[in-house]
């Protein structure tokens, strides 16, 4: 009986994310309501407030379950694997969650999560190979993370017209081999020895 209750519950939460993910993929936060996101679900506004406090809430815990699982991910990876896993990562998580994942890296969400992104992944997993007080360090982050998440973002938004395969391929090629970062970073190594 416990478990049934308990399957139930997740259910009726999965049931509300989803209405959520679903009109945020289309609309601005201020834009959502608890009434809408009921309507959406088939619930009442009583059972949203036993799962959430708020639409924040909402986007709290949705952002959270998904950084949570990036974020455990990386630590588990060998640096000279982390791209590659990165974006292996975020395809298996859009299998798995995709309604979220679009709604996330969606037009009214991207700025926001990726935001949240940038502050909870270990920097060294760039490898950017630079100097501690690099000046450039900060752009070049800003310029790996999003570029994989927008590279992402375009795939899905293109119907992974590529395979998985290809698109780590891509992904990994303009991260190691992309000669404006190295030039960046050999400049101002030069810099810092003179």
């Amino acid at each position: 009986m416990v478990a049934k209750e308990k399957s139930r519950s997740a259910d009726t939460r999965q049931a509300l994310i989803e209405a959520f993910c679903d009109l945020y993929r289309e609309n601005s936060l201020d834009k959502i309501t608890v009434q809408a996101v009921t309507r959406k679900a088939g619930y009442n506004r009583t059972t949203f407030y036993q799962y959430f406090l708020d639409i924040d809430d909402l986007l709290r815990q949705v952002e959270n379950s998904l950084l949570d699982y990036i974020v455990q991910k990386r630590y588990s990876v060998e640096p000279d694997e982390q791209t590659r896993y990165f974006i292996e990562d975020l395809v298996a998580l859009y299998k798995e969650r995709a309604i979220e994942v679009n709604a996330l890296l969606g037009p009214h969400g991207r700025g926001h999560f990726t935001e949240m992104l940038k502050e909870s992944l270990d920097l060294s997993f760039f490898h950017l190979d630079t100097v501690e007080d690099n000046q450039y360090q900060p752009y070049l982050i800003e310029f790996r993370l999003t570029s994989a998440l927008n590279l992402f973002s375009l795939w899905l938004k293109r119907g992974q017209d590529l395979s998985v395969e290809e698109l780590i391929g891509l992904v990994t090629k303009l991260y190691h081999f992309n000669p404006g970062l190295k030039e960046l970073s050999e400049i101002h190594k030069r810099a810092a020895q003179e």
